[in-house]
């Protein structure tokens, strides 16, 4: 998430490196190289090679929801797999899935995790970054 806020904070055509992500972010370069793999294949993210290349986002920094870049990475946001809307897996030793406490408890954590995050984009998290920045005094530097 943080690689996708950086790249929102490019100017339009701006491309950023892969080091320059990681360092201004403290991403380890090899798990943000394998990051970036997976937001390109989601079609979060494209690529330029050669001179002037690099990273920037695919589409608007408004049209990228915060739930699902996090599902394009790390899967379903349900905590449990019995309580996935789109990977649901039974678990072995639930006899009612209907009346499992941990079920129903678990379908109310991913109900609201769901619920703030498929309404936040990217461009909102950025606009977050940049009010508490000015909030703390600070200024965000990108590029």
């Amino acid at each position: 998430m943080k690689a996708l806020v950086h790249l929102a904070g490019l100017a339009d055509g701006e491309t950023a490196q892969a080091m320059e992500i990681a360092e201004a972010n403290h991403i380890p370069k090899k798990f943000l190289d394998a990051i970036l793999r997976d937001l390109k294949i989601a079609g979060l993210v494209a690529a330029k090679k050669g001179p002037g290349g690099g990273y920037r986002l695919a589409r608007p920094a408004d049209d990228i929801i915060v739930g699902k870049a996090i599902r394009a990475l790390d899967g379903p946001l349900a905590p449990i797999a019995c309580a996935s809307r789109m990977s649901y897996q039974p678990c072995d030793d639930c006899r009612d899935i209907e009346a499992c406490a941990v079920r129903i408890t678990m379908l109310e954590v991913r109900d609201a995790i769901a619920e703030v995050l498929d309404r936040i984009s990217v461009a909102d998290m950025r606009q977050r970054q940049l009010l508490q920045a000015k909030r703390a005094g600070r200024k965000i530097v990108v590029g």
